[in-house]
């Protein structure tokens, strides 16, 4: 365990970072509330409306402006599922994976229910939830490098594996957990493993690895990340009460390789704690966790968003809706307020609840850039090709919550810029070859559909992961 540095006696900034940032509202508002919201690998947002059921997209203007962007209707969810509050992914193939629901319909159900969409059909069909598994509902999740889905069963500690290639579900074993999987966050970290620091056996933190299917306890996380449980007991099935254990915040994967993690406010304090993981030398342990900064009295950020930020820095909504930037040391008001989702666009912008975007100030490190390795320099409208390099898949998941709303975006995107108009268009990208993070100097592959609309010309192309650009290979699309 790490003794208590400076890191741990940082004071909170007191100044705000108001003038470094700018919030600027989208020219067009979306047709109704944005509850959460998806990256296509297009480029387009997938977000869910208000009613549940309605979902929406977001497609940038043709100058890849998002702010400029135009609002158009999506297909509505099966029958029957209107979900709040559900684990959800983006694929490897580009399809849209939501499962469970802490809420179906308005009432509290952790319905196993889910379904898969499919953008190009803008379609979703009904996806089975694992077999045995009668509820779901807030579960924590996340994609592994190899492209499945991993899902912990909120009311116990088992764990499911989806594989999209075969749609099949099955088992893992989950030796060693601590506690149950409710209400937990996973966090991936560049060797495959599973981060989560634990709500109700706080403040215990452990570690899950998917290949050996095992949990071990990575230590104490300092301080109390956890708010206490709610009095009473929830009714939901056949008479089964569910006993909420308390709310954790989200915890995000910086580029120097530690996870800032946040937190609601424990019991019997006034505020709000975070905490920093190191993860320990390959070989060497588990690593080490120290206090970070609190959040100012009466704030925290148990159960809110937060996501990286291409400056390195990660950008947190309180539940006051206040914005504050941790930049590794300090935790300062941005100076701006959120009101709802977080989710890094391909622009290096966050969308701020589907009506903005934040502008973060501050310089991108080209280290953390993805690179292209091999593409072909004549492409044609209509047809698709592999493109490789590395760090196709950035530095991090880069989007988080404290368990529900899985909107990670750490999967390649090609953006082309024609060179005489100055018009951008997003090529479809599916089938990468890993969904892992900071993947360093491993070859990193994805195919590309080249758009039918997309203007015929010398151009550059790019890859974004997370928002930050590759450096650009001129193309000519023929």
């Amino acid at each position: 365990m790490l003794k208590l540095t400076a890191m741990a006696a940082v004071l909170l900034a007191t100044t705000s970072l108001a003038g470094a940032q700018t919030v600027t509202t989208l020219k067009h508002a979306p047709p109704t509330q944005v509850i959460i919201a998806f990256v296509l690998t297009d480029g387009s947002v997938l977000a869910q409306g208000v009613t549940l059921s309605s979902w929406y997209r977001l497609t940038p203007d043709n100058t890849g402006s998002y702010v400029n962007g135009t609002w158009t209707r999506a297909a509505n969810l099966p029958s029957g599922y209107q979900p709040d509050a559900f684990s959800s992914a983006v694929l490897a193939d580009g399809r849209v994976l939501i499962s469970g629901g802490e809420y179906n319909k308005g009432g509290f159900a952790l319905t196993n229910l889910g379904a898969i969409y499919d953008p190009i059909a803008d379609t979703w069909t009904a996806l089975p939830a694992p077999k045995g598994w009668g509820y779901i509902g807030d579960s924590p999740s996340t994609v592994l490098p190899n492209g499945d889905f991993l899902i912990g069963d909120k009311i116990d500690k088992s764990i499911a594996e989806f594989n999209p290639a075969a749609m099949t579900w099955k088992k893992l074993k989950n030796t060693g957990k601590s506690d149950f999987n409710a209400e937990e966050g996973w966090t991936l970290l560049p060797n495959g493993t599973i981060l989560t620091y634990d709500v109700k056996n706080a403040p215990n933190s452990e570690i899950y690895d998917p290949v050996a299917e095992t949990w071990t306890s990575a230590g104490s996380t300092v301080v109390h990340l956890n708010s206490p449980p709610a009095e009473g007991g929830i009714p939901y099935g056949n008479g089964q009460i569910y006993h909420p254990p308390g709310e954790v915040g989200p915890g995000v994967l910086r580029p120097d390789g530690t996870v800032f993690a946040t937190g609601g406010t424990p019991k019997g304090e006034s505020v709000g704690h975070t905490a920093i993981y190191t993860p320990p030398p390959v070989g060497a342990g588990v690593g080490t966790w120290a206090a970070g900064p609190n959040f100012p009295a009466g704030e925290d950020s148990g159960d809110s968003f937060a996501s990286l930020l291409p400056t390195g820095n990660v950008l947190v909504e309180a539940e006051s809706g206040r914005l504050y930037e941790f930049n590794g040391s300090t935790l300062t008001y941005s100076g701006h307020n959120g009101g709802g989702l977080l989710l890094v666009l391909p622009s290096g912008e966050i969308l701020l609840g589907g009506r903005a975007v934040y502008q973060a100030a501050g310089a991108v490190n080209p280290a953390w850039a993805p690179t292209i390795t091999s593409t072909p320099t004549k492409i044609s409208r209509g047809a698709t090709y592999k493109i490789a390099g590395t760090q196709f898949n950035g530095m991090s998941q880069a989007n988080a919550f404290g368990d529900e709303y899985e909107t990670n975006t750490n999967y390649p995107l090609v953006r082309i810029t024609n060179a005489s108009s100055g018009h951008v268009v997003y090529a479809r990208t599916h089938g990468h070859s890993s969904m892992g993070v900071a993947t360093g100097s491993a070859q990193i592959t994805t195919n590309f559909d080249v758009p039918a609309t997309a203007e015929a010309g010398a151009s550059k192309l790019v890859v974004v992961a997370n928002g930050i650009p590759s450096a650009p290979v001129s193309v000519t699309i023929k």
